[in-house]
C-alpha cells in the first residue's frame, strides 16, 4: 500500500492513501480489484444554489485504524470517503 510521510519534527503525523482490495471468488476463478478514491466532488455551495468544491486531489485517511469511522474522513479536506471519486483498477 503507497503511503506518504509528512516532516514529522514539525509534529504533524503520518497519512495513508486509501486503497481497498475487493475480491470475488467464481468457482475456480479469483478475481482481484483494487479501489482508490481520487478527488473530492463535495458541492460546499449546494445551499446557495451555487459550485464550489474544495480542490482536494486524493483521499489521505485520517488517522484511525481500518474499518472504523475516523478512517472514512479524508485528513486533507475532512469529507466522507463517499464524496471522493472512486476509481477501480483491475
Amino acid at each position: 500500500m503507497p503511503t506518504s510521510r509528512l516532516d514529522k519534527s514539525s509534529g504533524e503525523e503520518e497519512m495513508r492513501k486509501h486503497e481497498a482490495v475487493v475480491r470475488s471468488t467464481t468457482s475456480s476463478l479469483t478475481v482481484r480489484t483494487i479501489v482508490r478514491y481520487g478527488e473530492c466532488q463535495k458541492n460546499h455551495a449546494a445551499s446557495i444554489g451555487g459550485y464550489a468544491v474544495d480542490g482536494c486531489r486524493e483521499f489521505m485517511a485520517s488517522s484511525g485504524e481500518e474499518g472504523s469511522t475516523a478512517a472514512l474522513t479524508c485528513a486533507a479536506c475532512g469529507c466522507h470517503r463517499n464524496f471522493h471519486r472512486r476509481i477501480v483498477e483491475d
